[in-house]
């Protein structure tokens, strides 16, 4: 087992380190790709383990231009990690249309046990879809329209990243902010107080702010990041996409991106989104209706409400409803006792250990470093990068640093987020959980003998299911009660947490119909290439959200996953069915049962992506998963407090 990847230290080179292991990565694919293709005679077992090598470099290569891109402080070496990653993608590329490399695999026999004969047919279908078939003119084509997507994705987030507005106020247009907010944004030399579109300013101001042209301004702000440039780098994604997935003999970019997804055909997409919308009609309706009758007591003439209301509005129904300010929960989620709390909690439920390695290097002096073991060996190692600043990604996600083979190379991985760096707003705390979901998988499944299957590795309408299920213990009194305490020491009430899970029961069905506005956008643009996008986001949103559209933004700029999820935005809702179904196997008096905590580590997420998720999630169960569980969260009416 060789050691976890050695971050240059503060007297190394960046640039010079990134550069070497690039080289070193992409020098093994061309040696292994020449090798597969000398003539020599191989059986089935030699051709896959050599193209186990090459799998094993190239995502070495690809994860440590993707996350050093996003989260390196020094723009020289965010610059070469894109320019590099456009050569990794290139030689990915190029691997898919080789006809020599194909006809090596294909003249292998289907035989061997069952993560064999998967990996083969795996591969096969990708060099399919590649494109391999085709003929040279075609192939040439996907090679250029391959290599300008990866430059255009890169351009769109660097867009997003890059664009941090502002708006300025007087500063008693901060009433109804906490104290620590006020207090950490003074007024400057002109008098006015600079609010920015990152998170830990927008999302306490939308929250709390009682200036509604302020807030309105702010958030017209956030949905316009990266307008007017990423209109047209999207416009120029879509048709090639389209091109592409008609090159190679699909009707569209959706049914292309569908095959290989649990949900398997594009028609099937708009049918899910259509279903989810419908089945929260009824809740959607019902909690929108008291928000809006909550605004009319503020605007009596007012028949709507836009983005930069709903959240505003939902605090106070929450305060008022159901007797919970958000104000008085934030006390109890100091960082630092929540990302304890969160390394706790895992750590338990997943029967490993973290041990915080302050001797390694790291690439910002706010990122800490964990090994991660479990019976006392070592199975991973996590970095977690989770506050903002100049030049970082803007969103929350995992990235990985390598990717784990059995008895070869230990899974390691990041965390990155923008939280605060003092008190966290709970559905924070609720962020931080799902996206160290994604983190405990990638470690947990970094034992497979195929790097195809390591990690996050299954079908990527599956791959927030686990995610989304980690949350309900950020919703457990129990375990909060481990780590949420006020300045006191006093840990968050019991009585107020089921007040909290009931006023966030509040709205599901409206949140649910805004999630499938996203979902049907992702999809109609890909499928319907309008011309116009912007008239596009208005109509998928008066379709699908119940709220209005905000004249004057452009939202389709800023919706960074229109760049990696394409058109499968639905993903996250397909996934929380599953998740849905997944939790109601475990036991709501002690959500740490070890015989259902181990099990569901070991039948779903240990087995990354060596089986098919509906496989994994029916030997948990012991049935097929199903619509069940859902539809009887979405159709349960929450109970107001006291």
């Amino acid at each position: 087992m060789t050691d976890p990847v050695a971050l240059p230290g503060s007297d190394e080179s960046w640039t010079d380190w990134l550069t070497a292991r690039i080289d070193t990565a992409l020098d093994t694919v061309r040696r292994v790709l020449a090798e597969l293709k000398d003539g020599t005679a191989r059986g089935t077992a030699e051709v896959l383990a050599l193209w186990n090598e090459t799998d094993l470099a190239l995502d070495d290569a690809e994860s440590l231009v993707s996350v050093f891109a996003e989260v390196h402080p020094d723009e020289a070496v965010r610059t070469l990690a894109e320019a590099r990653a456009q050569e990794v993608s290139r030689l990915d590329t190029d691997r898919g249309l080789d006809r020599e490399l194909y006809e090596v695999i294909a003249a292998t026999e289907d035989f061997g046990d069952d993560e064999a004969r998967r990996l083969r047919r795996r591969v096969l279908r990708e060099f399919r879809r590649s494109g391999v078939d085709r003929d040279d003119d075609v192939r040439t084509r996907v090679r250029e329209i391959a290599d300008r997507l990866t430059v255009l994705s890169q351009d769109f987030g660097r867009a997003i990243r890059d664009d941090v507005r502002s708006i300025k106020i007087r500063p008693e247009q901060l009433a109804g902010l906490p104290q620590d907010f006020i207090d950490a944004h003074p007024a400057g030399g002109d008098g006015l107080v600079t609010i920015t579109t990152d998170y830990p300013d927008i999302i306490p101001f939308r929250t709390f702010a009682h200036d509604a042209a302020a807030r309105e301004a702010l958030v017209i702000e956030f949905f316009n990041r990266a307008w007017p440039q990423n209109d047209a780098v999207l416009a120029e994604m879509l048709a090639l996409r389209a091109e592409l997935a008609g090159l190679l003999g699909y009707p569209s970019w959706p049914d292309y991106d569908a095959e290989v997804k649990m949900i398997g055909t594009g028609d099937a997409i708009i049918e899910f989104i259509d279903k989810i919308t419908a089945a929260s009609a009824g809740s959607a309706q019902r909690d929108f209706d008291v928000l809006l009758a909550r605004r009319q007591r503020d605007d009596p003439e007012a028949t709507t409400l836009s983005r930069a209301d709903s959240v505003y509005y939902e605090e106070l129904v929450r305060r008022e409803v159901f007797d919970v300010d958000a104000q008085e929960v934030r006390r109890y989620f100091d960082f630092q006792r929540v990302r304890g709390g969160l390394l706790d909690t895992t750590a338990r439920l997943f029967g490993v250990e973290y041990r915080p390695r302050t001797d390694v290097a790291v690439w910002h002096d706010e990122v800490t470093a964990y090994d991660v073991l479990a019976d006392g060996a070592q199975i991973g190692r996590i970095y977690l990068d989770l506050h903002p600043r100049e030049g970082k990604f803007k969103h929350a996600a995992q990235f990985t640093i390598a990717s784990g083979l059995a008895g070869r190379q230990l899974p390691e991985g990041v965390l990155v987020c923008n939280f605060s760096r003092a008190l966290m707003e709970h559905h924070d705390v609720v962020t931080l959980f799902h996206e160290f979901g994604h983190l405990v998988h990638h470690v947990l499944a970094g034992s497979q003998r195929w790097a195809r299957f390591s990690g996050v590795a299954t079908e990527w309408d599956f791959v927030e299911a686990p995610s989304q299920m980690l949350e309900e213990w950020a919703w457990d009194a129990d375990v909060l009660q481990g780590f949420a305490l006020d300045d006191g020491g006093n840990p968050i009430p019991r009585d107020l947490v089921a007040r909290m899970r009931e006023a966030e029961e509040f709205g599901k069905g409206y949140l649910v119909r805004t999630q499938m506005f996203y979902a049907a956008l992702s999809y109609l643009v890909h499928h319907d290439r309008p011309a116009d996008l912007t008239a596009a986001v208005r109509d998928a949103q008066r379709n699908y959200d119940m709220f209005a559209y905000l004249d004057g933004t452009h939202y389709q700029t800023s919706f960074g996953h229109l760049a990696g999820y394409t058109s499968a935005y639905y993903t996250y809702m397909w996934s929380k069915v599953i998740a849905k179904d997944m939790f109601s196997a475990f036991d709501d008096a002690d959500l740490f049962e070890p015989s259902i905590a181990h099990r569901y580590r070991d039948e779903v997420l240990a087995r990354g992506g060596s089986a098919d998720a509906a496989d994994l999630v029916a030997t948990f169960l012991g049935r097929p998963y199903s619509f069940e569980s859902f539809e009887q969260w979405l159709d349960t009416a929450p109970r107001a407090g006291g």
